[in-house]
């Protein structure tokens, strides 16, 4: 078998074999070992024995076969499922015909500090010791340093609707695929470094992220977990003492931050933009593929022989688009970026940037600067949702017969009930109704119209209304610990609300007051990732102080559990008035 020059030398460096190369973890005892005998084979890599609490990272079989075949066995290369840019070197470029680009992350020149660590993601997904945090190989893993051997770091390969017009290729500009993990439990997770350096797709990026927006993704796909939210999660987060110069709000006053790392998981980093790239570019045969590679690994309940799987694959994205979306909206939580290129093919949260939770309810709140058109408004985010498949339906024709078409069209249309059944679902369950009634929907517009005009707190109004009783409500006697509801009281028809309120409780069938109470408490979160949260916890970090990021990270894995030290923090009373100051943007 004939192989370009480039392409032998990466099997002869991913063999162990190689030089010149920064060098990989564990090479010199190899990834995977099994005692030999007469009986005893050699295993593959990506294949040992899954075991809940390694704490060799040399005994932890992290692999990109599947993504780029099987490099070292028997010195077979196997390109299945994709093939692989066909340029070698790291610089910025157009990328054609191929999904990744073999790129390694760029180490730190300076210091690098563990700031955090998941103990759940690391014991429960990545079955990992939670001491494996302190060894040296870890931190040299987790920041790029190094990587693990039998693991081939990618870039992926993207496009996407950027605010609305279509941006051409995108792609990971500081992002590294660092290899795939199939734990214990049979799941296979994606890790992801990101911040770790230039990749063909960087564009005019720096390849780095700084510590504050780290801080914030590290914690808030981790608080969206907890919240019940389908997201990507955050294992680790480093931060270096390099320079990392960065215009915060794009007005010319450029500063200087710190270069910091965040290892996050997802099943796949596959997005809209995934597709929409190979269609604009006409390469349909490696966008099928890749729609099967899909299908086949993350949609196990639509058969590979049906003809219609592309037209099954739609219909569940469209579905659990919607499911997603209402959920955000159910905590009040703004994406702030709703790009094509970051929505999830497997409708999870991803790509935490501007994100915000709301404050004060507002359907035009938007937590983003840099949207000067307020085109990803929190009340927005569903129609974007809507527009984002269409470019998903727009990408896929190409791959549809004319009456798949047609049929992808009606399931587009059926989008908006989708998310409307989901959304009142959820609001039902917020306000503790059981049971079907005509007047549910115009009971929680009412509601959302009194919190509007009153700027009534959105998570404390509704936890409040979980912890009040209905004596106190039919009394309208609003203790002075329920302030969110005290605010939504000075509204002229609250009265008028209760009442109404307090007639469709009473047509819960076999419910009582306590067991009212107790079941909204479960759904209604005491306490979110607030901006103002978030921003003390990286004012601290700043100074290397990382007690409010394990503060917050303790608090917001029990979000709807009342807690001391939350309580003392603050973190469940009116947001501080300097809060309303704050501004997040696109840098970060």
């Amino acid at each position: 078998m004939w192989w370009p020059p480039w392409l032998a030398a990466w099997l002869a460096w991913a063999c162990g074999a190689g030089a010149g190369r920064r060098a990989p973890l564990c090479a010199s005892r190899g990834l995977c070992r099994a005692p030999l005998g007469p009986n005893a084979s050699h295993p593959e890599p990506g294949h040992c024995q899954r075991q809940r609490g390694a704490a060799d990272l040399c005994a932890w079989p992290l692999s990109s076969e599947s993504l780029l075949g099987t490099p070292c066995s028997a010195l077979v290369l196997l390109l299945d499922p994709f093939p692989i840019d066909v340029i070698q070197e790291n610089y910025v470029r157009n990328v054609r015909n191929c999904i990744f680009s073999i790129v390694y992350p760029t180490p730190f020149k300076s210091r690098v500090r563990l700031v955090a660590v998941s103990k759940e993601v690391l014991e429960n997904i990545l079955d990992l010791d939670i001491s494996v945090k302190g060894t040296s190989d870890f931190l040299q893993f987790i920041s790029g340093g190094k990587v693990i051997l039998g693991s081939v770091p990618l870039a992926h390969r993207y496009g996407g609707h950027q605010f609305g017009s279509w941006a051409g290729q995108l792609g990971d500009g500081r992002a590294h695929l660092i290899g795939v993990y199939t734990n214990r439990h049979g799941e296979r997770w994606e890790l992801q470094l990101k911040g770790s350096g230039k990749t063909p797709y960087s564009r005019n990026g720096d390849g780095r992220a700084v510590l504050r927006s780290s801080v914030r993704e590290f914690l808030c796909s981790e608080a969206m977990h907890y919240l019940g939210i389908p997201t990507s999660r955050a294992a680790s987060l480093v931060v270096s003492d390099d320079d990392v110069w960065r215009d915060q709000f794009y007005n010319g006053n450029i500063k200087k931050e710190r270069g910091a790392v965040v290892l996050r998981l997802a099943k796949s980093w596959f997005r809209i933009g995934s597709l929409e790239i190979l269609a604009h570019s006409g390469e349909l045969d490696l966008q099928r593929r890749l729609l099967d590679f899909i299908i086949q690994e993350h949609f196990p309940s639509i058969a590979m022989n049906d003809s219609n799987r592309y037209l099954e694959f739609f219909s569940t994205v469209v579905s659990e688009t919607a499911n997603l979306i209402a959920l955000w909206m159910s905590v009040g939580f703004a994406h702030g970026v709703c790009n094509t290129d970051n929505f999830s093919l497997l409708s999870i949260t991803i790509d935490y940037g501007p994100f915000g939770f709301m404050d004060s309810y507002d359907p035009n709140f938007v937590p983003n600067t840099s949207d000067d058109e307020r085109r990803y408004k929190i009340g927005n985010q569903a129609n974007v949702g809507l527009f984002n498949l269409s470019k998903l339906l727009q990408a896929l024709k190409p791959l549809l017969d004319p009456r798949q078409k047609q049929l992808a069209s009606q399931i587009l249309e059926g989008y908006g009930e989708h998310y409307y059944i989901r959304f009142t679902e959820l609001f039902k369950t917020k306000l503790g109704l059981l049971g079907e009634n005509e007047d549910d929907n115009y009971l929680i517009a009412f509601l959302l119209k009194l919190m509007e005009d009153t700027r009534a707190d959105f998570t404390m109004t509704f936890r409040q209304l979980s912890e009040i009783t209905e004596d106190q409500l039919k009394e309208l006697r609003i203790p002075e610990e329920f302030w969110a509801l005290q605010d939504l009281g000075k509204h002229k028809l609250f009265s008028e609300w209760v009442t109404m309120y307090l007639l469709r409780l009473n047509r819960n069938k076999g419910d009582s007051d306590t067991k009212r109470r107790t079941r909204m408490t479960t759904v209604n979160p005491r306490y979110i990732l607030r901006n103002w949260m978030a921003e003390s916890a990286v004012q601290k970090a700043n100074s290397n102080d990382f007690s409010e990021v394990h503060l917050l990270q303790q608090i917001l894995q029990h979000p709807f559990q009342r807690q001391q030290a939350a309580e003392k923090a603050g973190y469940s009373l009116h947001p501080p008035a300097w809060a309303k100051d704050l501004k997040v943007s696109c840098s970060s």
